[in-house]
């Protein structure tokens, strides 16, 4: 298969690496600056697991591409250089615009994404943020075809793991990257058409995307809430906060002691 792939993170590096470590065929690469631009921010906002790609693309030869949501680096933008790659599929892995659906359209089986979620469960921003915020025991990850909604393409492959009752948001990645080379070796190296499973859309809950802001802990809260909201934005992430004589004081981690 012919692979354009989207991506700006760390978890972007992880996948791209492993893809040209077993020798899928990228053609080219397009990522996002570490401050960009985006709608509902006025100002630039920081991508805070940014990972720089265009090194990767140099050693590897490989034509790198930087969108900004600006005039002359949106996606649209560069329609004409996609469609004259003729990728079989537009890989989208780790990526904060929504691709347009003429760019969806160019590749013989669509852009595909990975959501760290098992689709319909947690559509939307910061999946497993929320699915530690909110206590689950397991999660997973989604490769999905996408369309014009949010996480409500066609699922091509899901696998589920376990989330610990003392993993952090470190871990919880950790294992939602590995399950994700996963997915992407048993699908790109099969010898078979992918399937598409359409997902019942009426399930979908989506999550809004969170920024440091929405780290303020509530007191009010039971123990076991405040752990968990603790642990799920601890780093790479800027960490749950509390103010304390008028100064902000990050908290990484908390246990519950029995007295």
């Amino acid at each position: 298969m012919k692979i354009v792939f989207f991506g700006c993170t760390k978890f972007s590096e992880e996948l791209l690496t492993h893809l040209l470590k077993n020798k899928v065929d990228v053609k080219a690469i397009f990522s996002i600056p570490e401050y960009f631009n985006i709608s509902y921010s006025k100002k630039k906002v920081k991508n805070s697991n940014f990972f720089d790609l265009k090194p990767i693309a140099q050693k590897s030869k490989i034509p790198f591409y930087e969108i900004d949501s600006v005039e002359g680096k949106k996606t649209k933008d560069y329609y004409d250089v996609i469609k004259n790659i003729k990728p079989d599929v537009i890989l989208v892995l780790g990526w904060y615009y929504m691709v347009p659906k003429s760019i969806r359209l160019i590749p013989k089986y669509g852009a595909w994404g990975i959501h760290a979620s098992l689709l319909p469960d947690y559509a939307g921003g910061a999946p497993l943020v929320w699915a530690i915020i909110n206590g689950e025991k397991k999660t997973g990850v989604t490769l999905f075809r996408m369309e014009s909604g949010v996480d409500d393409g066609d699922i091509i492959s899901q696998t589920e793991f376990l989330i610990e009752d003392n993993d952090t948001i470190k871990e919880v990645y950790e294992k939602a990257t590995k399950s994700s080379k996963k997915i992407l070796n048993n699908v790109l190296t099969s010898d078979s058409e992918p399937e598409f499973i359409k997902q019942d859309k009426s399930k979908i809950k989506i999550y809004p995307q969170r920024s440091p802001e929405d780290g303020l802990i509530d007191w009010d809260w039971d123990s076991l809430r405040i752990k968990n909201f603790i642990r799920a934005q601890s780093k790479p992430y800027p960490g749950a906060f509390t103010i304390i004589n008028n100064k902000k004081v990050i908290i990484y981690d908390a246990k519950i002691e029995n007295l």
